[in-house]
């Protein structure tokens, strides 16, 4: 699908997306324990309530990233002498609009490339962008960034992003070479800005996942209905209950639908029947929480160095410029 101008979307999904989907899940469940995969809580309904929950009281995250953000843009933007923005995720929020700013007042936006999951969401972010900067081609790519990054092409003069503490989504054995992966969307001096939520008071990281008026809960039952939409399952989002806890151990938290009744759910796309007792447990999600010295220790041998840190006074999130360095890679 291309648009008008300066503004297009590539969608480089692949026609056997339903398939993968499918085998996903069905891996996703014969798991220990049974999960399902988060990237599929941002359908168009589950892209809303997230929204929604960036504005709870109880969720410090977003408002704090984008204090720190408003602060260091001049100075992240200046470090890599970005001429493009490519950010893992479709936003059109004030977190990217601040790093646009920010290349505009240096004089160096020329390209800004949104890769998202979500094909709606993306079209509409591509839109409002190439709108409202119109020095700049902006362009969308649909993707999965777990998979790999199709689509958008090589680096040089660019700033990669990904805010919101996204990568804690990933598993920690996960993220070297999810950043080895990023690393090669970069040439030298190039950057990658990542929004840290940080490890803190395991209350105030609960109540940021259990907020009082539920909306976290539909959210995360909203995953269910995503099945039933997608691979045809019978799942009833209202006979689970939300579940959200913080593993010290592993410094995340963890989000589960707990079910409340014996139930049997048939998922014919991923060739699937379950058999649930009262309290068996599906996980939805972990986010991870870090230290700078346990997000250092991802490092080596992935391309990337720890360039600048930033956090806010309170210590409860950071933003960390991860510089591409060939001789950081093994």
């Amino acid at each position: 699908m291309t648009c008008q101008g300066k503004v297009s979307i590539n969608d480089t999904s692949g026609a056997e997306a339903g398939a993968d989907m499918g085998a996903e899940v069905r891996a996703a469940l014969a798991g220990d324990p049974p999960s399902l995969p988060c990237k599929y809580f941002y359908d168009d309904r589950g892209s809303r309530l997230f929204q929604e929950i960036t504005r709870l009281p109880e969720y410090y995250q977003t408002r704090t990233e984008e204090s720190v953000l408003e602060r260091v843009a001049d100075e992240v933007v200046a470090a890599v002498g970005a001429r493009e923005l490519v950010e893992l995720g479709s936003g059109s929020g004030r977190k990217i609009r601040l790093l646009l700013d920010a290349m505009a007042r240096a004089g160096h936006l020329e390209r800004c490339v949104l890769f998202d999951i979500n094909e709606r969401d993306l079209e509409q972010s591509v839109r409002a962008l190439g709108r409202d900067y119109p020095q700049a081609r902006v362009r969308g790519v649909v993707g999965d960034f777990t998979q790999g990054f199709a689509g958008v092409g090589p680096g040089g003069g660019r700033i990669a992003a990904l805010f919101g503490g996204t990568i804690g989504n990933l598993h920690p054995r996960d993220v070297p070479a999810f950043l080895a992966r990023v690393a090669d969307l970069l040439e030298e001096g190039d950057g990658f800005l990542v929004g840290i939520d940080l490890v803190k008071d395991k209350r105030v990281l609960e109540a940021a996942y259990n907020d009082a008026a539920g909306v976290t809960a539909r959210f995360n039952r909203n995953i269910l209905q995503v099945m039933n939409d997608r691979l045809g399952a019978d799942f009833d989002p209202s006979a689970f209950d939300h579940v959200a806890f913080y593993d010290e151990q592993n410094a995340w938290i963890e989000m589960r639908l707990r079910a409340r009744r014996a139930q049997g759910v048939r998922i014919p796309g991923a060739g699937v029947d379950l058999r649930l007792a009262p309290g068996d447990e599906i996980r939805t999600e972990i986010s991870c929480k870090y230290s700078r010295a346990s997000l250092e220790a991802k490092l080596p041998g992935t391309g990337l160095r720890l360039g600048q840190w930033h956090a806010d006074q309170a210590n409860r999130f950071a933003l960390a410029l991860l510089v591409r360095d060939p001789e950081a890679r093994r």
